[in-house]
């Protein structure tokens, strides 16, 4: 039996580890944003690791904004979906817990969303500091819009998959550096 559609934005980082917040500012902008759509949750994670598994367990679909280095440019905005999560090196996360791992445990549990994206943006530091980097503050608009442009795609299946697809405009399109 298919569960019912929930999506949940999960927002990671560190606040005081420079350009490592970068996942909680978007998250902060996405809940100030009219374009949200209303049925979408956000948590604020933090580098909580293990215990967001009761925050995001009954999502269908899981969209994550964090630091991620996967050695890019300072700045570059990367989607990683799917098994490619699943591949992501535990040194990728910028955190103590990879979210490989965090996902792991949902799929034990037998709680694994149906879909997972991880927009991640390249960290050009993580040392002390609460501020970010000014590739990092370039990227947080990117980052949003990719967001919101997730999020729409996803809403415009649900709507397509129950027929309430009417006088829906197309979603913005965002160019990922």
């Amino acid at each position: 039996m298919k569960r019912p559609s929930k999506t949940v934005v999960l927002g990671l980082g560190n606040l005081i580890r420079s350009d490592d917040g970068i996942g909680l500012y978007a998250l902060t902008q996405l809940e100030e944003d009219t374009r949200l759509p209303v049925d979408v949750s956000l948590v604020e994670g933090g580098t909580k690791g293990l215990e967001l598994v009761p925050y995001i367990c009954d999502a269908s679909r899981l969209l994550v904004l964090d630091a991620v280095d996967v050695g890019t440019t300072p700045g570059t905005v990367s989607r990683i979906a799917g098994k490619e999560l699943r591949s992501l090196p535990g040194s990728a996360s910028v955190h103590e817990l990879a979210l490989a791992d965090v996902l792991n445990a949902l799929r034990i549990m037998g709680q694994e969303p149906d879909e997972v994206v991880l927009l991640g943006v390249q960290p050009q530091t993580t040392e002390l500091g609460t501020v970010l980097s000014v590739p990092a503050q370039q990227a947080l608009p990117i980052l949003v819009e990719a967001a919101l442009s997730e999020l729409s795609r996803w809403a415009r299946s649900d709507e397509c998959a129950t027929g309430t697809m009417q006088g829906v405009e197309e979603g913005v399109e965002v160019a990922v550096p």
